[in-house]
């Protein structure tokens, strides 16, 4: 009888002993779960490539919604936008650190399908930047609409050159959702009198060397080409590098993407006639922020489109325009 009594007596102090030994756990495993406080969010970049403004945009506006929602970023990426293969390894090698939520610049519209998929399985929320993939399983996408910028462009190069000319398309990466996009809107912007007058598409593999090469051996073979759509600023850049070498500035018109202060150089000397514009900052901002409210559990708009303007040297000097050329403040 004593000893039922003495185990009787025992219990409390044991269950006592078990719930102290799981609370020291808890804090044990939370204490050694690096920041813990603050959500984890892997941003995986496209292309780290530090000579495009464009992402060094898009960074600043990664960074100003950090600071602002108090998350820890692990941005990641490959250097050059043609590394689809590089850019999945380093996915598949992120997710291993369990994020919080995956924000995805995609370098391929098909091949990255797959593992947009398998983060949303995994119950991860996930956005997907500048460059959609083939798969609506996004939480959303955040993006320039670019078969309407496209077709700016396309609408533009048609009122500068001459009806007689061709009309040469250079542009990024083969396979990518933006040159996709903004080729197909390039093309049904044209005017009906260069429907049939489309020279390329020439891909430039992301390098600025290999759009100057591919643009200065274009021009040098044909005197036909009275104008280049530039598909992204590495694009623009290489044609406009060979147009002014081989002293065709206002001869060959140039329209291209983006903003970087070397195209904007060159549309003040008449080397590009306009830029289609797109909002870089703003992209990057509202992924952090779309994020934290799809990991909140709140309802998310499936498309932002972030917009698009045509620059030229008639309207940069604006104000407003002169805020979207340089825009390093809160959206």
């Amino acid at each position: 009888m004593k000893l039922k009594l003495s185990l009787k007596g025992l219990f409390p102090i044991l269950l006592a002993i078990i719930a102290v030994c799981a609370v020291l756990t808890i804090i044990k495993v939370n204490l050694e779960k690096p920041g813990n406080s603050q959500p984890h969010f892997l941003v995986m970049m496209k292309s780290m490539d530090p000579q495009i403004e464009f992402w060094k945009t898009f960074e600043a506006g990664i960074e100003a919604a950090r600071k602002e929602f108090d998350v820890r970023i692990d941005m990641q990426g490959t250097e050059n936008e043609f590394d689809v293969g590089g850019q999945i390894r380093k996915l598949e090698e992120a997710l291993k650190s369990k994020p919080d939520a995956v924000i995805l610049v995609a370098a391929d519209y098909e091949a990255l399908v797959p593992w947009a998929e398998k983060i949303r399985k995994q119950g991860i929320p996930l956005v997907i930047i500048d460059s959609g993939i083939n798969s609506k399983v996004a939480n959303s996408f955040i993006a320039t609409d670019n078969i309407a910028a496209g077709r700016k462009m396309g609408d533009v190069l048609s009122k500068l050159v001459d009806p007689s000319k061709h009309i040469a398309i250079v542009s990024h990466v083969q396979g990518s959702s933006t040159a996709i996009q903004r080729e197909q809107g390039a093309r049904s912007g044209l005017s009906e009198n260069f429907k049939n007058s489309v020279v390329g598409t020439y891909f430039s593999n992301g390098s600025q060397e290999r759009a100057y090469e591919i643009t200065k051996k274009l021009l040098s073979e044909r005197g036909d080409i009275g104008g280049i759509a530039g598909l992204n600023e590495i694009s623009t850049l290489g044609a406009a590098q060979a147009i002014k070498e081989l002293g065709l500035k206002g001869q060959v018109k140039l329209v291209g993407f983006d903003s970087s202060k070397n195209e904007i150089k060159w549309i003040e000397e008449g080397v590009i006639q306009a830029v289609i514009i797109q909002k870089p900052f703003n992209m990057g901002y509202l992924g952090i922020k779309t994020a934290i409210e799809a990991l909140r559990g709140n309802k998310v708009e499936p498309i932002i489109d972030t917009g698009s303007e045509i620059i030229n040297i008639a309207n940069m000097y604006t104000s407003e325009n002169q805020k979207l050329l340089f825009p390093f403040s809160n959206p």
